[in-house]
């Protein structure tokens, strides 16, 4: 088993083409939800960059405007290459990951958690690295919003509906762990986005809704 102090943390996090972003949120407008995608991607990265345990992070993206605004935070962006699917660019992203900085973990981190903290990732991955392949599931227990591989590990993400089951019948360890219900709130709809601000929001979510109308 690897020793868990003796390595960091490569995380990937994939951000949709915007504009395809957050069709849930439609009380909002176009504009408005293409600006949480990004201010909750923002928040984030923020997030996994201020994380001891991280090294590296890694944005997959297409979105021209999203690239710039997230390289600008000090992450390395690639292309959402093959082009096939959220699965597809998680795994290209740990290919460059590993590439760049062989001998590390690689874990992938959904993009849309606003209210997540660096010491809760920090308390995931120091969980995680006690196991070939773990994930954290989300808040209403049938998806996942973190998986991780330690060094030598496969990484074999499976995000999409239904994941949690996909990740435990494959093999990965669930980290049910205390202090995390950042980690674990994925945002998808309104009632999401309400619940991540009850835990309190990241910065730049948080500037954003105050500029959203009441009522929408």
């Amino acid at each position: 088993m690897a020793d868990i102090a003796a390595f960091t943390w490569s995380v990937v996090i994939p951000v949709k083409v915007l504009a395809q972003a957050k069709s849930r949120l439609a009380r909002l407008g176009a504009e408005q939800r293409v600006e949480l995608a990004l201010a909750m991607a923002a928040d984030t990265v923020a997030a996994a960059l201020a994380c001891d345990l991280v090294a590296h992070v890694i944005v997959v993206t297409d979105d021209q405007v999203a690239a710039g605004a997230l390289a600008s935070q000090g992450v390395v962006v690639v292309p959402d290459e093959p082009g096939d699917g959220l699965n597809a660019a998680l795994r290209h992203g740990a290919a460059q990951a590993a590439g760049r900085w062989p001998g590390g973990g690689i874990a992938a981190l959904s993009a849309d958690l606003p209210a997540v903290r660096p010491a809760e990732i920090a308390r995931a991955l120091q969980a995680a690295a006690a196991w070939p392949n773990a994930f954290v599931a989300d808040a209403p227990g049938d998806g996942t919003t973190l998986y991780a591989a330690r060094p030598g590990a496969p990484f074999e993400p499976s995000f999409g509906l239904a994941s949690r089951a996909r990740h435990a019948s494959g093999g990965a360890r669930e980290l049910v762990l205390d202090g995390i219900d950042g980690l674990r709130r994925d945002v998808d709809t309104p009632e999401d986005l309400c619940a991540a601000a009850a835990l309190g929001l990241g910065p730049n979510t948080a500037d954003l809704l105050r500029c959203v109308p009441p009522g929408r």
